[in-house]
């Protein structure tokens, strides 16, 4: 395999845990701790994604070769290179966790290749100092799942982190998955995440909760000076600078995940990038059909607090907490307050922007919040698919009448029959306002409809499909895996081939566990 150009910048800027043995325990000082990764009984290569390879630094011959399968699996560590879990706290749920950290993820180092520095990350590569009750491994269920969303959403253009490779273990991995007391065996894997830095809103509060003013500091200065050349300033308002350049960052990612239907499922603050990125894919989905009230995760089936609709908000009581950990740095509220205060009247108007987008409608005008309320407000009265319905929306002509327009998009309602009564009306006065909207606008239909298919995509990945690859993949069969792959490597093209998939989800799914039903058990 090629030499990596590894870069310790992390380590030498940050603050070690002197304490070098690996068992579980308070990690006061310090943003991480060094660790081995634990050795696979017999590591054996299920996928890799050759770009992101190049991008470290590795060719295609690199991915075949056993130093890839040892070093990407925890078996060996590269050498002059020294793994470590980072350390971070956390609200969960709304409720603060204290420390938490790097439980079953260890980072191998930083790799520069071409002036870009990537953090390599195993997930599933045994216990560390922050594992708590846990084992510190992943089983081949979530590892899958996550390895396919990372690429899913990168090639959606949402920002995210990416997977080199995904490698079963060899080992079996005792899980409980709906935690109801009905554990089991599972094969293991690890999978290889890359992103600029797996720092999160709860690196801050660890040090903020602790009152650790130095670490604090030290970790602030280290991501501005890495990550934000552009802040130039000096004092409080440098802390504020950032604050704001992460809250601009966290928004626009959450007008993305509204635009594509993701749902995360797990939005605590030890869960969310200071890069903007999406991080840890856990319970995800995708809306199937659009309801605001769905969540994928079966620990927020109660109170929903982590639900489509509600992503947006949260996002904000996320930020609220990290702006209470910088304010040690700032000594004042009123800036941080002034940043806040701005994100609703923001995320409003870029949320009609996308929709706009969505809608293909080039140019603004008064009546377009109207317009997108009343889709999406017909969107609720009938089980109507997300995805499908966005895109058979391109096709509208501006000659249709209502009728021939609503036909046009019938395909996408779970049970087109029920479109009838007040349901049809409402429907037919949203497109006869959506029509003469269009009507407005300077775009030829043909040339609306490319622009539509650039932000509405035709391929998501959906839980079932992801459940179809699990199911194969613990029988040995991976071919699912690469077909996934390669199809959401472009969701925008229409992939005649792989019309099968450009469906509603089938009725089989609509319960099964791993299709609507999933957990934090990985």
């Amino acid at each position: 395999m090629k030499k990596l150009h590894f870069i310790p910048r992390f380590q030498q800027a940050l603050t070690p845990d002197p304490e070098t043995a690996n068992f579980v325990r308070q990690v006061p000082l310090a943003d991480y701790s060094y660790v081995t990764p634990r050795i696979p009984s017999k590591p054996y290569l299920i996928h890799a994604v050759a770009e992101v390879a190049e991008s470290i630094g590795l060719e295609q011959e690199d991915i075949k070769s056993t130093d890839f399968l040892h070093y990407f699996s925890g078996k060996e560590v590269y050498p002059d290179t020294r793994p470590f879990a980072m350390n971070y706290a956390g609200h969960q749920f709304g409720n603060w966790a204290g420390q938490l950290g790097d439980g079953r993820a260890i980072v191998l180092g930083e790799v520069e290749h071409h002036n870009q520095l990537w953090t390599l990350q195993l997930k599933g590569a045994g216990k560390t100092p922050y594992s708590r009750r846990g084992d510190g491994l992943a089983v081949l269920r979530s590892s899958i799942r996550e390895y396919l969303c990372a690429e899913a959403m990168h090639h959606l253009g949402v920002p995210t982190s990416r997977s080199l490779s995904l490698i079963g273990t060899g080992d079996e991995v005792l899980r409980d998955m709906l935690y109801d007391g009905n554990a089991d065996y599972e094969k293991g894997a690890v999978v290889c995440r890359v992103a600029p830095t797996f720092l999160r809103f709860g690196s801050f509060e660890v040090h903020a909760a602790r009152q650790e003013q130095e670490q604090l500091q030290q970790l602030a200065d280290f991501v501005i000076r890495e990550y934000h050349p552009e802040i130039t300033s000096d004092g409080p308002e440098k802390y504020t600078a950032f604050f704001k350049a992460v809250c601009e960052k966290t928004l626009q990612l959450m007008v993305e995940w509204q635009r594509v239907g993701f749902v995360h499922g797990v939005m605590n603050t030890d869960n969310m990038s200071v890069h903007g990125i999406t991080i840890d894919y856990g319970p995800y989905g995708w809306l199937e059909d659009y309801n605001l009230n769905w969540t994928p995760n079966t620990t927020d089936s109660q109170h929903h607090r982590y639900a489509y609709g509600n992503q947006p908000d949260v996002a904000l009581w996320n930020l609220i907490q990290l702006a209470n950990a910088l304010y040690p740095l700032i000594g004042a509220a009123e800036p941080l307050e002034a940043v806040l205060n701005a994100y609703g009247r923001q995320f409003d108007a870029a949320f009609l922007q996308m929709n706009r987008d969505k809608l293909g409608l080039a140019t603004v005008h008064e009546s377009d919040e109207k317009v997108v309320r009343a889709f999406l407000t017909c969107l609720e009265k009938i089980e109507t698919d997300y995805t499908i319905f966005f895109r058979l929306l391109a096709t509208v002509q501006k000659t249709d009448s209502p009728e021939a327009a609503l036909a046009r998009v019938n395909d996408a309602f779970y049970t087109p029959s029920q479109c009838a009564g007040d349901v049809a009306t409402a429907w037919l006065d949203t497109f006869q306002s959506y029509l003469d909207r269009l009507e407005l606008e300077p775009q030829s239909d043909a040339e609306r409809a490319a622009a539509m298919n650039q932000v509405n995509p035709k391929y998501v990945l959906r839980n079932y499909m992801a459940q179809l690859a699990i199911d194969a993949a613990n029988q040995d069969d991976f071919s699912l895996i690469h077909e996934l792959h390669e199809l959401l490597k472009k969701p925008y093209d229409e992939q005649p081939e792989h019309e099968k998939w450009f469906s509603k989800r089938p009725d089989w799914a609509r319960t099964k566990v791993g299709c609507s039903m999933l957990s934090c058990s990985s």
